[in-house]
């Protein structure tokens, strides 16, 4: 940053397009903050809802009726076991709304729709419908939190 001569304010540069800005000005407009503020109550909620998940697969893991690991195939006991750790670790990288949260949460629900295809049973026809809809509603509201507040370019 320059000073201006016979001013002691700073120049004003063209944004950069730098994710972090040291010294400027903070941007802070009402509907890039409600744009956020949307984002992180839907990464909250589907925080729960992993957490839901997870503990249904440790109880599988840990309370089941009859040994699960005698009666089903590996694959389907690798399944319950990496879907018992990483929803859970998806589930608190949501709740903290940070960026490893939503790719850890991007890739159990691709997983989640992989295995329903690969392990027919596993998981629901329309559980993995709503996996499609959760995907299309999250990159929805990262757009629109990654747009909001910023002037339409003009061509």
């Amino acid at each position: 940053m320059k000073l201006l001569p016979g001013s002691s304010k700073t120049a004003a540069r063209p944004d950069s397009g730098a994710a972090i800005r040291l010294g400027g000005p903070a941007r802070i407009a009402g509907e890039a903050n409600r744009a956020g503020l949307f984002l992180v109550l839907f990464m909250r909620l589907l925080a729960g809802l992993w957490v839901i998940q997870g503990l249904s697969q440790w109880s599988a893991i840990l309370l089941p009726p009859e040994p699960l690991f005698d009666n089903v195939s590996a694959l389907r006991g690798a399944a319950v076991i990496f879907f018992a750790t990483v929803n859970l670790v998806a589930a608190v990288g949501l709740w903290l709304a940070t960026p490893w949260g939503g790719v850890i949460w991007l890739l159990c629900a691709i997983a989640q729709i992989l295995v329903a295809v690969a392990l027919p049973g596993f998981f629901s026809i329309l559980w993995i419908g709503a996996n499609i809809v959760l995907i299309v509603i999250y990159f929805g509201l990262m757009w629109r939190a990654g747009h909001a507040g910023t002037p339409p370019r003009s061509v």
